[in-house]
């Protein structure tokens, strides 16, 4: 995840002396920003297949200032290690791998279709969905399923079955249904492309369409869909870009 920030520009808390900012750029693509701690943010997902280099930022302002910053990306170490079907999903066969396969790019699909508002709807930092953090599986590896290559696009939480389940932020729910890969699966839209997705739970509290705010219990974790074990499985995306969640939260701790 990159985090863009106008400093100093003119907002509707400030001099009206100052130029504001008209358009913020990634690589000569327009992004959506809004105004955070008091300074025009954006935010952009990096996807894990994008081309390393440099590219540059661009902030165009109302008086005609153009300012430009360069950000570079680096080649990610791949990391592969073997995963194994679940019993409850057919176990280690051809059949159930494909299976696997097949209903995870449905799922993906699903997700990917889940609306944004065209408004940010939280204003305070995005803070971890439980209260005690232990990672147990990393953003960005590659899951071996027998002949299948299954990228991790989240991060894998400890959690005991029936640890409550915290709202990142506040949203708009806008999935929250069972699934055969995800478990139940919850995800809440934060507003311009922002958006969290909780999987595996045991139980879900909410309904789609509901409006969630930072801290209320969205569910109970779990072990439901691909899940050997309980767990509390996250994701965080940028404008449908998986971004590592962990980075992503890490970004709130300099503003």
């Amino acid at each position: 995840p990159l985090m863009i920030r106008v400093e100093n520009a003119a907002t509707s808390t400030t001099s009206a002396k100052q130029a504001s900012v008209d358009e913020i750029l990634f690589a000569s693509q327009s992004v959506p920003f809004f105004i955070y701690n008091s300074n025009p943010t954006a935010f952009v997902g990096i996807d894990l297949s994008k081309k390393p280099g440099p590219y540059v930022v661009t902030a165009k302002l109302s008086d005609g200032t153009i300012l430009t910053a360069t950000t570079t990306i680096i080649a990610r170490a791949k990391i592969q290690s073997p995963l194994g079907v679940p019993a409850k999903l057919g176990g280690n066969s051809t059949t159930s791998q494909k299976n696997v396969v097949s209903n995870l790019a449905k799922e993906n699909a699903l997700i990917k279709s889940a609306t944004t508002s065209v408004i940010a709807l939280w204003d305070k930092i995005f803070e971890y969905p439980i209260k005690n953090i232990y990672i147990t599986d990393d953003f960005g590896y590659s899951r071996l399923t027998g002949a299948y290559t299954i990228t991790h696009l989240g991060t894998d939480l400890r959690a005991a079955e029936g640890t409550p389940v915290f709202a990142m932020n506040n949203g708009i729910v806008r999935l929250a249904r069972a699934t055969t890969i995800y478990g139940n699966l919850v995800i809440i839209d934060h507003g311009l492309g922002l958006q969290t997705l909780y999987a595996h739970l045991s139980k879900i509290n909410l309904v789609e369409g509901q409006m969630v705010n930072k801290g209320e219990i969205i569910g109970l974790s779990g072990q439901t869909g691909y899940a050997e074990q309980p767990h509390l499985h996250i994701s965080v995306k940028i404008n449908k870009i998986s971004v590592d969640p962990v980075k992503f939260l890490s970004l709130f701790k300099s503003i």
